[in-house]
């Protein structure tokens, strides 16, 4: 099996605080960023949520975005931005990525996040998606905004 499982789950929110307290105080996960997603403040808010080994809620908060407001039956929430799914390892990355753009299901560009590789996918209902995968050229504390370029698939 070239996946792990899921990484990460992104969602809209309101009030990013209120939805990092709940799940720290309720279920002992860990914030661990907090703050705009792009340098000098620009953009929305993103919040990471550890909830697992290989589980994290990303939270954005937008201004302007009424997705969160949306209370109706399953199936018409709307709330679901992406998913991200982990892979086993690098080279399985590199097996999967090979694959999908095979299908025209992703381009070649690879995101640096710092801790993080990223690949986004839209699968065959239209759905973006991500697999993400450690960085092994990755500096302890520093992160790269969306749009960086990872070197080594430069």
């Amino acid at each position: 099996m070239l996946l792990k499982g899921l990484n990460h789950v992104a969602v809209i929110t309101n009030d990013a605080t209120r939805l990092n307290d709940f799940y720290r105080d309720v279920f002992d996960a860990e914030i661990l960023r907090d703050g705009s997603e792009f340098p000098e403040g620009q953009g929305p808010r993103l919040s990471i949520i550890k909830i697992g080994d290989w589980a994290e809620l990303n939270v954005f908060q937008l201004d302007g975005n009424s997705e969160a407001d949306r209370q109706t039956p399953m199936f018409g929430r709307g709330r679901l931005d992406h998913l991200a799914l982990q892979a086993a390892s690098l080279d399985a990355f590199e097996q999967i990525r090979e694959r999908l753009m095979a299908r025209e299901a992703a381009d070649d560009f690879v995101t640096d996040f710092g801790p993080m590789l990223s690949l986004f996918f839209r699968d065959p209902d239209g759905l973006e998606s991500e697999v993400c995968v450690e960085n092994p050229d990755a500096v302890p504390g520093v992160f790269h905004p969306p749009g960086t370029r990872a070197a080594r698939y430069s």
